[in-house]
């Protein structure tokens, strides 16, 4: 015998699928309630990325710019003195040149002060704080400086560098490679190699 819902138990299973068809619905807006605060979370945050880069940009971009004022400071505490301190090595050189660039058959070069007689240059690389990848680099521009600079194929070629710091590795290394190391002494720049030093001619 088959039985049949009373029209009361119809009534609360309509009633039942009604109020769980309305958690539902209330469940689903609530899940995209939090959706739409995750997204804004989200947005918030990449806004907040992008401030930050934009001011790490900023300040790397200060930073540079003071590297280069330091790096020029640096160049101009050392152009007044290097004819003086090369002639008290014996050197007679009379001419200063700052900011010599060259570039020839697809390459490039700046020397920060090129210090010449007729038959002498000295190529001195300026720095605000001068390490030893600093002194590394101008080995290589002196090892293609006559190539790039043929006017200069019969002068006798020494380098040299200079820094308002010098880190000792960096001196020592200079030192042992043949160039000359100018560093701030005080008031004034001085020739840090002593008189056993011998230059290194390219």
């Amino acid at each position: 015998m088959t039985e049949f819902a009373t029209r009361e138990e119809v009534g609360g299973y309509f009633d039942d699928i009604k109020a769980l068809f309305r958690e539902t619905d209330r469940q689903f807006k609530e899940t995209d309630r939090q959706f739409k605060e995750t997204d804004r979370q989200f947005k918030e945050t990449d806004l907040k990325f992008k401030e930050t880069d934009r001011k790490f940009k900023e300040t790397d971009r200060k930073i540079s710019s003071l590297g280069d004022r330091l790096g020029d400071f640096a160049q101009e505490m050392v152009r007044p003195a290097v004819v003086r301190l090369f002639q008290e090595r014996g050197y007679d050189v009379h001419v200063v040149s700052p900011r010599v660039s060259i570039q020839r058959d697809g390459e490039a070069m700046e020397i920060d002060l090129l210090v010449t007689n007729d038959n002498v240059a000295l190529a001195v690389e300026c720095k605000s704080r001068l390490g030893v990848e600093d002194v590394r680099e101008h080995l290589m521009r002196l090892e293609k400086i006559k190539r790039l600079m043929p006017r200069l194929q019969d002068s006798r070629i020494m380098g040299a560098v200079a820094g308002i710091v010098v880190l000792d590795e960096a001196a020592r290394y200079a030192y042992r490679q043949g160039l000359f190391v100018l560093a701030q002494s005080g008031d004034a720049v001085i020739i840090r190699n002593d008189d056993q030093f011998q230059p290194r001619e390219w």
